[in-house]
C-alpha cells in the first residue's frame, strides 16, 4: 500500500480513513506517544522476546481472541497465553 515509510500517527490516520477495524504493531511506546483516543479503530499492541515472525506467530491465537471485541481508540498489548492482556486508556 505504499505505507511503508510512514510513522505511527499517519498510519493510524490512514487506517481509519482506510476503514480498517484494527490496527496492529509491535511498537511498544505507541499507547504513550499516540492519543489513541480519537481513532475510531482498535489498536493491538504485540509483544514478544523480538519483533521476528518466529516470536510473533505464537501470539496471533490471542489477537484472533482479542479483535472482536478489542475496545476502539484503546490500546490491548497481548504479551501472549501465559501472561497478563491489558487494555490501556
Amino acid at each position: 500500500m505504499g505505507w511503508a515509510t510512514k510513522r505511527n500517527g499517519e498510519l493510524l490516520q490512514l487506517a481509519v480513513a482506510g476503514e480498517f477495524d484494527a490496527f496492529l504493531t509491535v511498537d511498544r511506546k505507541l499507547q504513550h506517544q499516540q492519543n489513541l483516543s480519537p481513532f475510531n479503530i482498535a489498536v493491538v499492541v504485540l509483544e514478544a522476546k523480538t519483533n521476528t515472525l518466529a516470536d510473533l506467530a505464537p501470539l496471533m491465537p490471542e489477537v484472533l481472541e482479542v479483535l472482536p471485541s478489542a475496545p476502539r481508540g484503546r490500546a490491548t498489548v497481548v504479551r501472549g497465553r501465559d501472561a497478563r492482556r491489558l487494555t490501556i486508556d
